[in-house]
């Protein structure tokens, strides 16, 4: 079940919205294209300073959504995703004045080159423009999407779900105070202001204001937006993420490991669903026994179910589930051989690992995997913006243009061609 959202004002035509949200936001954008990167960072600085200031407004308006979301049959991941605590808060904040303190990528030169004739060539990046980003459930997403955008010179229009609808407009409100007193226009984050699912069809259709969509969430909103959108998508698909034990990994740490990547944290999209452990691999049940006292269900194919009692027989379905919860499916495979296989058949190309000590294989692993994000000995669980050093993230794309992986400030610019001359014509 979906969470009651709050009331949101009647708008008879959402097209008539989106067209006025996204002409103040066109405005915006030509502002903070011009913007320098000191104005651009004192607005962030400010925007983190409201978040704190603003802490009790926005962890009341959380706890609403939390008891709307428990009311209304949330699971547990999604509480966990949903949910906002004071280190939490604070954690938003810090993260806002992250990405303040990076490197502006506006106006930095990709490349150069000189022609024969002379002419002197440069690829140079700038701002999207107007970035339409639509999500559910996680709040912090206002405020990392806000950042990023501003940063990378953007105005974003911004449509949470109604799970978070008060968080958001709560964390919106700190974000705006923040712009206001740097003299940046507030129309460069802007909060829709209503859960009518007919403003996100307005938003898909929003050719010649909006330049691009970030769609972040599901498989039913991503699958909407891929069908429905006029304008450019840059999608964040779901994480169907595997770990593979091999052979030569190490025991110890193949354990920690695999807890880790499943258990960490289940709502988020780098966490593991699927474990694949090699046939030679001396101590699978040590692996399922520590998942086990951690508090996972365990789902295994017939070899991994005779190891215990407490593992269930997998599914069909398993191996292309999104549990986003204490579930894991495991399966035994012959080798890396094996393990490519099985990850090309059901990888959604988000993030895969290698657990081993065999160098060889493992580059050959990293080579070989075609994702977003492709790891050796390190857990799942770090694919993230943050996690990579880039202060934030709007999502992990997981397509093959413009950008791939955390997508953060260079992933919200595209470049454009300087050609200077001295007076050349073309014979």
């Amino acid at each position: 079940m979906t969470a009651e959202a709050p009331k949101s004002p009647p708008f008879a035509d959402a097209d008539a919205l989106v067209v006025a949200l996204g002409t103040r936001a066109r405005a915006a954008a030509k502002r903070l294209a011009a913007a320098t990167t000191g104005a651009k960072a004192a607005a962030l600085r400010a925007a983190a300073r409201q978040l704190r200031a603003q802490a009790p407004a926005i962890l009341d308006a959380n706890a609403r959504d939390m008891a709307a979301g428990a009311a209304g049959g949330l699971g547990p991941a999604m509480l966990d995703r949903l949910r906002l605590d004071a280190t939490r808060l604070g954690a938003i904040a810090d993260a806002v004045e992250a990405v303040a303190a990076l490197p502006d990528p506006v106006g930095a030169e990709i490349d150069r080159t000189e022609r024969p004739n002379g002419l002197v060539l440069s690829r140079v990046r700038v701002p999207l423009g107007v970035v339409g980003i639509i999500y559910e459930s996680r709040p912090n997403v206002t405020a990392d999407a806000a950042a990023l955008g501003l940063m990378a010179g953007n105005a974003v229009i911004l449509r949470g779900g109604s799970e978070a609808a008060h968080s958001n407009r709560a964390i919106h409100a700190a974000l705006a105070a923040g712009l206001s007193e740097s003299g940046l226009p507030e129309d460069a984050v802007q909060l829709v202001p209503t859960q009518d699912r007919a403003a996100v069809g307005a938003l898909l259709r929003a050719q010649g204001l909006i330049d691009i969509i970030i769609p972040r969430g599901g498989k039913g909103l991503v699958a909407r937006v891929q069908d429905e959108a006029r304008v450019p998508v840059l999608a964040h698909l779901d994480g169907i993420n595997h770990l593979y034990i091999d052979a030569a990994a190490d025991p110890a740490q193949a354990v920690e490991l695999a807890v880790n990547a499943k258990m960490r944290r289940t709502g988020i999209c780098g966490a593991t669903e699927t474990i694949l452990i090699d046939r030679a691999y001396p101590a699978p049940l040590a692996i399922v026994d520590a998942l086990v006292r951690a508090g996972c269900e365990v789902r295994g194919d017939a070899r991994i179910a005779a190891l215990s009692p407490h593992i269930a027989r997998a599914e069909a379905g398993d191996w292309d589930c999104e549990y986003l919860d204490a579930i894991v499916s495991i399966a035994t495979v012959d080798g890396l051989d094996g393990a490519l296989a099985h990850i090309d058949a059901h990888s959604s190309h988000h993030t895969d690992a290698i657990v081993t000590e065999d160098a060889a294989t493992a580059e050959r692993f990293l080579s070989a995997v075609d994702s977003a994000i492709v790891m050796h000995n390190a857990s799942t669980q770090f694919a993230d913006g943050g996690e990579f050093g880039l202060g934030a993230e709007i999502g992990i794309a997981t397509g093959r243009l413009h950008a791939r992986g955390p997508v953060a400030l260079e992933g919200l610019t595209t470049y454009k061609w300087l050609v200077r001359g001295s007076g050349q014509t073309r014979p």
